[in-house]
């Protein structure tokens, strides 16, 4: 008989490596590698890069994070996140002034901004590119991986 629907091990909460439940020690590993938009989901179905196929339904607001280890009890594997790299626009102020107007022109056009040392890193997207030129900004290109600051998931007027 064809089994349609199969069920799945499910993960309720997220582990970093130093916590690990001591029954979780001598399980298998394995990685899953997502994007950001994918890290901030926090009930879905799930495919480790090994090919484990699990579901998370984590406490709301969860944002998971390069390092952070899921527990499966069946099979017995903890699963790591690997952030992906994505496209990104790294812009690079100079000045104190430059980094919170720079900051308030991305803010203020509802897109997702990560702060890192040497910058502000934004996803290359619609619309992004187009801020940054119309306000004279300038910026490069690169691939890395990218976790807004908030991680606000739904924001309204």
């Amino acid at each position: 008989m064809l089994q349609v629907f199969r069920s799945l091990p499910i993960v309720h909460a997220v582990h970093r490596r130093d916590t690990l439940p001591a029954s979780a020690h001598g399980y298998t590993q394995d990685t899953i590698t997502l994007g950001w938009e994918e890290r901030l989901k926090a009930r879905g179905r799930r495919r480790s890069d090994g090919g484990v196929e699990f579901g998370t339904t984590l406490p709301r607001g969860a944002a998971l994070r390069e390092g952070d280890c899921l527990v499966l009890e069946g099979p017995a594997v903890v699963v790591t996140v690997v952030e992906r790299p994505e496209p990104v626009l790294i812009v690079e102020p100079r000045t104190a002034a430059e980094w919170g107007l720079y900051a308030y022109y991305i803010g203020n056009s509802h897109h997702p901004v990560m702060i890192a040392d040497r910058g502000l890193v934004c996803p290359d997207g619609p619309g992004m590119e187009q801020v940054l030129l119309q306000h004279g900004i300038a910026y490069s290109r690169s691939n890395l991986p990218f976790t807004p600051v908030g991680l606000l998931l739904d924001h309204r007027h």
